[in-house]
């Protein structure tokens, strides 16, 4: 069964059997059932939702039915076409429309698609309401209107070109600086829609030279899409032979951010919020977020410029709410996911750029000696695969008992605190797995952090 349903998203393979795949039946009663649960709340006022999607192969099938169900509802549609997650996200707030439909399965391989729901604020859905879509879905309690009130579909490809404007924009994006910084950069977007966003983006920065790989948006991913380091060989490569000051990469939809350091190396996902948020919090003080799976290195320089650190659950719609609360002046997820509130609230590699490159302008120095400026920590990323029957709740007392003498959260799974490091158990919320995350002061210490874990689950 590879259909997923959860309230951030509805997440399948495409073909197969209705219910267990992603298939145009199950496309259309999600969409009905989010067009229902917009509609409930609108008093019965004619609603508009932006779509967009990444370049996957199965794209234009699934926006061609996420479009005619939407007007099937009555709902009219500004359709974005080829786009970002976060550039969706803004054309919601530019458009003051009424909600919005990401098609994007992020870093999961080309056989799979999904839909990612938004609220009017370009902001993903709560989970409450996630939770009556997928209800509303279930019971296939909803109905289309006649033909005299039939949605309309309007083309606007003019929110990549806006986007990139607004982050000019930003107050800490000084293009001026970039440009004279004389960069050479080098982008592996994947073949999706980060070749035709980002490459812009940097010419529009001023950067002098871009070296571009698989920049063609026709979702046929040269490699395994997520930004992991075993899946960057090749850029790294290019990065170190080219004489490039910074490789970029990005997953499908460009909401996440992996950077590669002058010498090949990995600048570390987990260190692009990171130095983002430095270079933030040493022009704006104030408070930062992430997910209880995110590095210490926030927490650290968070407190060091005088701010204070909150850590939420895992899922972008948690660190949201939880930077809302909190009143962050920057956030976002471990993975590379960078949210900015000046911008927008949602995950944004576009703006993340622009961010970094403002910093490594100012400081002058290589990305690898930037690097060696922030607390080293490493993080041992493992996962479990869970068979139907499992008890998740059981392993997670086990665990919680096991550990019973230690400093123990458990707002998101069970994450235990040790003197040098942490382990964050949780089941995944797009895949049947378990997550088992471990961070410590050397690779080794987390790796064996995580193995005590994963001994005791066996």
């Amino acid at each position: 069964m590879t259909l997923i349903k959860s309230i951030s998203g509805i997440r399948g393979t495409i073909g197969g059997a209705t219910g267990d795949n992603l298939t145009p039946i199950d496309i259309v009663k999600f969409t009905a059932a989010f067009a229902s649960i917009m509609q409930a709340k609108s008093q019965g006022r004619r609603l508009c939702f932006v779509v967009g999607r990444d370049a996957r192969i199965s794209g234009p099938m699934v926006e061609q039915l996420v479009n005619a169900t939407l007007t099937g509802m009555g709902i009219d549609v500004i359709s974005a076409g080829l786009s970002t997650t976060p550039t969706v996200e803004m054309a919601v707030i530019e458009t003051k429309a009424d909600g919005g439909v990401i098609l994007t399965a992020s870093h999961n391989p080309k056989q799979w698609n999904a839909l990612k729901l938004l609220n009017g604020k370009g902001e993903f859905i709560s989970a409450g309401e996630g939770r009556q879509v997928l209800k509303l879905a279930e019971e296939e309690n909803f109905s289309f209107v006649s033909v005299d009130q039939l949605g309309t579909v309007v083309h606007n490809d003019s929110f990549i070109e806006k986007h990139i404007e607004r982050i000019l924009q930003l107050e800490l994006v000084d293009k001026e600086l970039i440009a004279a910084a004389g960069f050479k950069v080098a982008v592996d977007a994947v073949n999706s829609t980060g070749g035709i966003s980002i490459p812009p983006l940097l010419k529009a920065l001023g950067v002098k030279e871009v070296t571009e790989l698989y920049c063609e948006p026709n979702g046929e991913f040269p490699h395994n899409p997520e930004p992991l380091p075993e899946n960057l060989t090749e850029i790294s490569s290019v990065v170190k032979n080219s004489g490039a000051d910074l490789g970029i990469v990005v997953d499908p939809d460009v909401d996440r951010l992996a950077l590669v350091m002058e010498n090949g190396e990995m600048f570390g996902e987990e260190y692009t919020l990171v130095a983002v948020a430095d270079y933030v919090l040493s022009n704006k003080k104030g408070n930062t977020a992430s997910n209880l799976s995110s590095t210490k290195a926030l927490r650290d320089i968070t407190e060091k410029a005088g701010g204070q650190y909150f850590a939420s659950a895992v899922g972008e719609v948690n660190v949201v709410e939880k930077m809302k609360e909190s009143e962050a002046v920057i956030g976002g997820e471990g993975n590379g996911g960078i949210i900015y509130p000046e911008l927008h609230y949602g995950r944004d590699a576009l703006a993340g750029i622009a961010l970094f490159l403002t910093l490594l302008a100012k400081k002058k120095m290589k990305v690898s000696e930037l690097r060696k400026t922030y607390p080293d920590y490493f993080i041992s990323k493992n996962k479990a695969v869970l068979k139907e029957d499992t008890d998740v709740q059981k392993l997670l007392d086990k665990v919680k008992s096991h550990f019973s003498g230690y400093p123990i959260l458990t707002i998101d799974g069970v994450k235990i605190e040790f003197p040098d490091g942490w382990v964050h158990l949780r089941p995944s919320n797009t895949e049947p797995i378990l997550r088992i995350y471990a961070e410590s002061t050397s690779m080794e210490k987390a790796a064996a952090y995580a193995k005590q874990v994963m001994d005791l689950i066996k």
